[in-house]
């Protein structure tokens, strides 16, 4: 008897594999200077590099340097999609700012979402893709001096 429950609680799992082996893939499109705020108040952010979305206006003249591309993962396990992005995006953020500070720029402009090279373009939000395990940002841009 004992076997015959074995046997059944092994085929109710292999049945239900499938549908635990797809992956959750849900696009967001969240405020992004919102997240910049709190980065620069967390201090993951210095302050020294500006960001502006593509559409969004630049106060000054542009001197575009360099173009940078960013493609972040973070662990989204236990976090709401929210907060994994939130995260994500501030991670991308430092890596922009990095890349801007190496070339003496003050600026990465013209921001899109880059997520598989696919453009997401909108002056305030950003596009996050967000699993049960994982949460993903890839951003595109141009490091610039803003004058």
């Amino acid at each position: 008897m004992q076997l015959k429950a074995l046997i059944t609680s092994s085929a109710l799992l292999l049945a239900a594999l499938p549908g635990l082996s797809q992956a959750r893939d849900t696009t967001l499109h969240l405020d992004f200077d919102a997240i910049v705020a709190q980065a620069t108040q967390a201090g993951r952010l210095d302050g020294s590099v500006k960001f502006y979305l593509a559409g969004e206006q630049v106060p000054g003249k542009v001197a575009p340097l360099n173009d940078a591309v960013t493609n972040k993962k973070t662990n989204a396990f236990n976090k709401s999609d929210e907060e994994a992005c939130a995260w994500v995006l501030q991670s991308a953020l430092v890596t922009l700012q990095d890349a801007a500070k190496k070339t003496g720029a003050n600026a990465v402009v013209d921001i899109v979402s880059y997520y598989k090279r696919n453009e997401f373009r909108d002056p305030q939000k950003y596009e996050c893709h967000a699993g049960a395990f994982v949460a993903g940002v890839a951003l595109k841009g141009k490091l610039a001096n803003v004058q």
